[in-house]
Formats: C-alpha cells, sequence, structure tokens
C-alpha cells in the first residue's frame, strides 16, 4: 500500500498530514517527470473545489510545477472529472485536482491523473512518494527562461461546459430540476448546464464560502434535497458531492436513487438500446445484493472490482466495458469520461426520464434494496484480525446462514486500522444480529483497540 496516496489521491487535514510542502514537492516532481524526453514545456493543468484551503494548495502546486521548468494552467474552481477531460482533450501532459471530495472542508487531497485523464498507476505513485521523502535537490531547479510560467485557463472549464450540453439528446423544457451543489465545485457548471438545456432550474446549497462544502449537504446528505423536491413539485432532482464526481438523484416523491439504482436504470436503458458492451456493468464489492437479483432478472451480466472508482475504471478500461460504478455515486459512462462525473449522471438519468416518459420512481422500482449494516472496528492489526481462524469461522457461519438471501463481506479499511464488517439481509434485525456475531469474535480474540 501507498504511504500518502490512497485509491484517490493523497488526502489527509489541510496543514497536518497533507501540507504545502507536501504539494510543492507533488508539483516539483511532476513537473520534472513530465518533462523528461519533451523538446516543448511540459503543460499541467489544475482545478480545485471551494474548500478554503484549495486556493493554498493551487499556489503550492503551480510555484513546484514552475519551479521544475514545466508551466501551470489553472482551471480555478471546476470539477474532477472536468479536469480529467480538459486533460485528455487539450493534450496536457499531466492532470491535477484538488480536493477531498465528501470530506470536511478542513480536509483536502490531490488527485493526479495522466495525459489520458485517467487516475496515476502504482509505479508512478511510487516515483512521487519517494521524491516526497528523499533529497528535494535530486531533482534540478529550473532557471533564467526555462522557468515555468502560470496561466490563466477558465477557458478550458468552459469547454467542458459545452461538452456536457452536447451530450443532452432532447430539450429539458417543462422539467422542473432540483439541483444541490454541495456548496462544491458543482456551483460553478450544474445550473448552467440544465439552463441551458431549457430545465426549470431550482439550485439549493450553491453558495460556497471555503468552510459549508459538503456540510450537511450533497450526496452525503441527500435528506435536503430529498425534503425540497416533494415541497418544491420538482419531477426530479440530483445531489453532488465537493467535487462533483458522484451523484445521487430524488424521484419526484422524495425517493432517493443512490449508485446501484441508477447503474440498474442506465444498465438496462443501454440494453434495450443495444449499446451495453457484452451485456455487463461493472460494480464494486459493496454494490447492494438487491442489485444483482434486479440484474440477474434482466438478464445484465456485472462484473465485481475492489472498492474505488479507479478499480471500476482499469477493469472497464481492460474490457471495453461501457458503464460501472459504485453504490456512493461514483457512475462511470466509459463512451464519454474515464471517472465518474455527477453532472454527467444527471444528464444519462435525464435522457432515460425523458425517452422512457416515466418517472424515475417506477424506473428504479424492480429493484429491492436489502437492508445492509455496516459496522466499523478498530484493531490493532487488520490483517491478523481478518485472517484469524475463529474470526473466518464465524464468518463463513454467516454465509451459510444467509444462504442466497443476504451476505456477509469483512475488508480492511484502505487507510485507517479498522476491519469493516458488512452484513445485507432481508431485514434490519438479521444484519444487527449478524455484524454484532461476528464484531464480538474479532473484539473477544483481543484485536479491538
Amino acid at each position: 500500500m501507498a504511504k500518502y496516496f490512497g485509491t484517490d489521491g493523497f488526502r489527509g487535514e489541510a496543514n497536518k498530514n497533507l501540507t504545502v510542502d507536501h504539494a510543492f514537492k507533488v508539483g516539483r516532481f511532476l513537473g520534472w517527470y513530465y518533462s523528461q524526453g519533451k523538446n516543448d514545456k511540459c503543460r499541467i493543468v489544475i482545478g480545485k473545489d471551494t474548500r478554503r484551503s484549495s486556493y493554498m494548495f493551487e499556489y503550492a502546486l503551480a510555484a513546484g510545477i514552475t519551479a521544475s521548468g514545466a508551466d501551470a494552467y489553472l482551471l480555478h474552481v471546476t470539477t474532477t472529472p472536468s479536469v480529467a477531460y480538459v486533460t485528455k482533450t487539450d493534450d496536457f501532459d499531466c492532470g491535477i485536482m484538488i480536493s477531498a471530495s465528501h470530506n470536511p472542508f478542513y480536509d483536502n487531497g490531490i488527485k493526479v491523473m495522466n495525459g489520458k485523464g485517467e487516475k496515476l498507476n502504482d509505479e508512478t505513485i511510487k516515483k512521487i512518494e519517494e521524491y516526497i521523502d528523499g533529497d528535494p535537490d535530486s531533482i534540478p531547479l529550473a532557471t533564467g527562461e526555462n522557468i515555468g510560467r502560470t496561466v490563466d485557463y477558465a477557458a478550458g472549464r468552459n469547454r467542458y461546459i459545452g461538452f456536457l450540453i452536447s451530450l443532452a439528446t432532447r430539450s429539458f423544457k417543462n422539467m422542473k430540476v432540483a439541483l444541490d451543489c454541495s456548496n462544491g465545485s458543482a456551483s460553478s457548471i450544474a445550473k448552467c448546464v440544465f439552463d441551458a438545456l431549457g430545465a426549470e432550474t431550482h439550485v439549493i446549497n450553491n453558495t460556497p464560502d471555503g468552510t459549508n462544502i459538503n456540510n450537511g449537504c450533497g450526496s452525503t446528505h441527500p435528506e435536503a434535497l430529498q425534503k425540497y423536491v416533494v415541497e418544491s413539485g420538482c419531477d426530479i432532482g440530483f445531489a453532488y458531492d465537493g467535487d462533483a464526481d458522484r451523484c445521487f438523484a430524488v424521484a419526484h416523491d422524495g425517493k432517493l436513487i443512490n449508485g446501484d439504482l441508477i447503474l440498474y436504470i442506465c444498465g438496462k436503458y443501454l440494453k434495450s438500446k443495444g449499446q451495453l458492451t457484452c451485456n455487463t456493468v461493472v460494480t464494486t464489492i459493496m454494490s447492494n445484493i438487491g442489485l444483482y437479483k434486479a440484474f440477474d432478472a434482466e438478464g445484465i451480466s456485472y462484473e465485481k472490482t475492489a472498492v474505488g472508482d479507479k478499480y471500476v475504471y482499469e477493469n472497464m478500461a481492460a474490457n471495453g466495458f461501457k458503464l460501472g460504478g459504485e453504490e456512493s455515486g461514483h457512475i462511470i459512462f466509459g463512451k464519454y469520461a474515464s471517472t465518474g462525473d455527477g453532472i454527467l449522471t444527471s444528464l444519462m438519468i435525464m435522457e432515460v426520464v425523458l425517452e422512457s416518459k416515466m418517472k424515475l420512481a417506477e424506473l428504479a422500482a424492480p429493484v429491492t434494496i436489502y437492508p445492509q449494516l455496516l459496522k466499523n472496528v478498530r484493531v490493532t492489526d487488520k490483517k491478523l484480525a481478518m485472517e484469524d481462524e475463529d474470526v473466518l469461522a464465524a464468518v463463513k457461519k454467516v454465509e451459510e446462514a444467509l444462504g442466497d438471501n443476504g451476505r456477509i463481506l469483512v475488508r480492511g479499511s484502505g487507510t485507517e486500522p479498522l476491519v469493516r464488517v458488512m452484513v445485507e439481509a432481508e431485514t434490519d434485525s438479521v444484519c444487527k444480529k449478524y455484524v454484532d456475531e461476528v464484531s464480538e469474535v474479532i473484539v473477544n480474540k483481543g484485536y479491538a483497540v
């Protein structure tokens, strides 16, 4: 496992375990690394979300990049998928997004993409980390005319907005749409896209102040949008996270449509159009058993990857699949994007609703989402706890008891000393019973902190 970078970049509390010094060194390395073997200037594009610390990290990254002789292009406040899009279409060597996604404002992160707008491979991440912990003078400073420059590149964000608008197959006229922008990146993009497509657009949580991103709003707290949609008589609503790479939808009756339901709705639609490559949708191991039962009923195949849209995309790219995602709302439409894109997901859902002439709640109705309970057990050693014979025996006992009517998943956190025990079953009481049984074994064996 990498020391600083997880499945979604280098993340931590600003100026505690993610500092401006880290950002400067990441910029220094990337500016140098992507300049190797080039005859012309290396070009790196940077976007950021609305956290107060994002401006600080933007300047630190730009300073590191230009100190290594590359040029830094600033998209300013924008979404993660827009950085991926601009990186690829405008031939940048590398793209950087400054965001901690759905985390509180005091956290931040550095997401790095290659020239194709894809998340970096492990080999490159290892080299970045080695430089962070190594000799800063191992990379030379540019001098004279070789020092890089910083370029305002807001035009790139505008091209991304145009790209989104171009994807709509029909007008949104007479559709009353609510958007929850989570006081984050979507605030700079989402409304103008829906307005341009003719929707009667209503927006909440669209006034970022640097500290209110994800605060009781957005895809991690969709209750406010659910209430707003019902009380305002909206046809549909969409909630994004801080950097707008996730999306949850809300039906006219307030029903929450999470990532699993979105995969079902869009997968079934693409299959009906003959556009679901290999008749397969890529999911993660955290998708609900109810989704798989619904896919089975529709004759749709599925793949399961580790948790993280990085792994979903890798599976899609390796096999040519065009649809994949996570329950959390990271949905990847491989025909158009290399990463989860909340606003793009909204447009695809609108296409299904408008063409089918059905309410969103009706489209999701065939899926019965099984109750799920997740318990985090803080432990001294994740590996030892999960490989313990008694823990494995307890898990196997639950698997046999649940049979085809549920499942248990025990996995270690990728970033914390936690063992996550998750059970899905037909009732909440059954979930609690089996989660408690396995958790108690972990505690009784002395692994819990």
